[in-house]
């Protein structure tokens, strides 16, 4: 199978049997969707969907967040992942939120890597989801799910995120990420993955390799 043969397969048989090529963190603005997904690092989007709705209560928007302490915000978001490192980037992605974005979250890679807490994934599922910009963010399930497929042989993140944009059609790179993220979250776990029931096993350069 070649590469392109393997890139269509996979995706032809995402867009027809895949999950719902939507996040599972639940908001309604683009605030909302920012803190999430920085809250959404090394943990998962059920714990960060637990911890959102009190937080998004008292801080409704960036200038309430801003004005917060530390100690405050790290009172809401205590159950979450490196809760200490996420509390002190809330506050200052919220301050430079308002104090260089007149309170709006930027549309550009480049200015949303300006905030504290936001690095290239972070960045690209925001944009992704926000604006429609035609990038896929690597996390490590996307990172995962490519190199089992055989989909990129990539050393980093930023490896694996060229691989697939040069191979991905425009249109359908948010769906996709969304579809990689799924299948490893539910299917192409990180230990034990769930082959027998895999339905990608026919393309899959993981499975063949260790049938």
């Amino acid at each position: 199978m070649t590469l392109k043969e393997r890139y269509d397969a996979v995706l032809e048989w995402f867009e027809a049997h895949g999950k719902a090529p939507r996040s599972e963190l639940v908001f309604t603005n683009p605030f909302q969707l920012i803190v999430s997904v920085v809250l959404s690092a090394q943990c998962t989007d059920k714990r960060v969907n637990m911890v959102t709705p009190a937080l998004f209560s008292r801080y409704p928007g960036p200038e309430q967040m801003a004005a917060a302490t530390v100690e405050d915000i790290l009172e809401m978001i205590s159950s979450v992942s490196y809760p200490n490192s996420k509390a002190a980037h809330l506050k200052g992605l919220a301050q430079k939120l308002v104090s260089d974005f007149g309170g709006k979250v930027p549309d550009s890679i480049e200015e949303l890597m300006t905030l504290p807490g936001v690095g290239r994934k972070t960045a690209n599922v925001v944009a992704s989801i926000l604006y429609d910009e035609p990038v896929i963010a690597v996390d490590t399930h996307v990172y995962r799910v490519s190199h089992r497929l055989g989909l990129s042989k990539g050393k980093t993140p930023y490896d694996v995120e060229k691989d697939l944009e040069r191979h991905i059609p425009e249109a359908v790179r948010a769906s996709s990420h969304h579809y990689l993220l799924l299948h490893g979250r539910y299917v192409c776990t990180a230990r034990a993955p769930k082959c027998p029931e895999c339905e990608l096993r026919a393309c899959c350069k993981y499975f063949k390799d260790n049938a």
